[in-house]
């Protein structure tokens, strides 16, 4: 009987472990690190210029918009997370990478929560909609 439990109770962990890694409703999702910015405002980025940004520890977040550098802070609690840039560089680009990095700058204080779904960061406005999509870089 032990052992026959012991087996049901092995596979159901196994089976617990095949599911899906999405992040807990409440849980703190792991920022940590840097981002390729992969769509802003539902559009994708441009390649030939990557979007970034990095999520440091205590709060502090910096990046590059495609043309220019940024810097400034975020919150976060659980799933709630609040974006808030600070300040960039002030070089002039060609026009589309100037359109991409007016989106990014204002994509980012619209960032109410962030959803972790099969590795890509997705940053979400209070209306639950897509403002950001990341992947984590390497």
């Amino acid at each position: 009987m032990l052992k026959q439990t012991f087996i049901l109770g092995v596979l159901l962990l196994g089976l617990t472990a095949c599911q899906s890694t999405d992040v807990a409703q409440n849980e703190t999702i792991p920022l940590e690190g840097s981002w390729h910015i992969e769509m802003v405002q539902g559009q994708p980025t441009i390649d030939y210029s990557p979007a970034q940004i990095t999520f440091e520890a205590e709060g502090k977040l910096h990046g590059n918009n495609s043309c220019n550098n940024f810097f400034g802070q975020y919150t976060q609690q659980g799933q709630e997370l609040k974006l808030s840039p600070a300040g960039s560089t002030m070089k002039a680009c060609v026009d589309a990478l100037m359109q991409q990095e007016h989106k990014v700058m204002q994509a980012m204080p619209l960032v109410a929560k962030a959803k972790l779904v099969q590795g890509r960061l997705t940053l979400l406005n209070s209306d639950d909609k897509p403002v950001l999509i990341l992947s984590q870089l390497k």
